[in-house]
């Protein structure tokens, strides 16, 4: 195998075993009257698979338990072990509308290596702005991959309920042992036609079918040219007020001798805050 070339990186999976009942509870308020509404685990069915994304999208405690919190903000530490490099930034995000902000105070990774000038990237929905030492950018490169990072590291941190997204196509590959453990393997990649975007990232996750979690999975970033899902991931959770975030992430580069023991790459998320009230306005105070 020949080891591709990788600038960046982010993504997936380890398994921390955390309470998921069989059954949600949701309890509303109504004219002093509490109401309780029990939500029913979704069927997990490998021979209809995309059941078996909505089971690890509600394992993880729904995507309208996330977009009820409304946004978040972390510290994101994203390192090299063997070098002791890192990109170490505050992240902030709206879930809505996918805005997405990072202010870092280390950038010795994926850009500017070779500086410590101070860089925020922003992206309203729509565009993005970037900049340095609190003046506007007018690099493109640095623009085109500070777009890519913003949407890569929201996608990263909302993947397990985005893996159902429309225009996903799902196929079941059977089970597969890893670590002692037997996972059922999936498939999953995206229409071009529906997504509108030239360039689709794939996967191939491994579900533990007893938490219904992702202990492993491999991807694509057809951004830098790794085209097929060869990248590994490992992740381990935390629960965060009733959801449950990838706050550790580990990723394994293939060589011709196949996959290191090591990670090359660590991605730690900590100081995680959901309902932090922002806005387009003042997401960035």
């Amino acid at each position: 195998m020949k080891t591709p070339h990788f600038k960046l990186l982010a993504i997936t999976s380890i398994l921390l075993l955390t309470s998921c009942g069989q059954k949600d509870k949701k309890v509303e308020k109504v004219s002093n009257t509490v109401i309780e509404t029990v939500v029913e685990e979704p069927i997990y069915d490998t021979n209809h698979p995309e059941t078996i994304l909505a089971a690890v999208e509600h394992a993880h405690g729904g995507w309208n338990g996330l977009w009820k919190k409304g946004d978040v903000e972390y510290t994101y530490d994203y390192r090299s072990p063997s070098t002791g490099k890192a990109d170490v930034s505050l992240e902030r995000y709206i879930f809505g509308s996918e805005v997405s902000y990072g202010n870092y105070s280390q950038h010795q990774i994926n850009f500017m290596q070779d500086n410590d000038d101070k860089v925020i990237q922003y992206f309203n929905g729509d565009e993005i702005a970037v900049l340095v030492n609190g003046e506007e950018s007018q690099n493109p490169a640095l623009s085109a991959v500070s777009d890519f990072l913003r949407r890569t590291n929201y996608y990263w941190f909302t993947m397990h309920y985005k893996l159902n997204d429309k225009g996903t196509k799902v196929k079941y590959l059977g089970q597969e042992e890893y670590n002692g453990k037997t996972y059922d393997k999936i498939d999953v990649s995206y229409d071009a036609e529906v997504t509108g975007k030239e360039q689709n990232d794939s996967y191939i996750v491994l579900v533990n079918p007893e938490t219904k979690l992702i202990d492993r999975f491999f991807f694509s970033i057809p951004f830098l040219g790794v085209n097929e899902p060869v990248i590994a991931a490992n992740y381990e959770y935390e629960n965060i007020d009733g959801q449950l975030i990838s706050t550790k992430r580990f990723y394994f580069m293939p060589s011709e001798q196949g996959y290191p023991e090591e990670p090359n790459l660590v991605q730690t998320l900590t100081d995680i805050k959901f309902g932090n009230g922002f806005t387009v306005e003042n997401i960035q105070q």
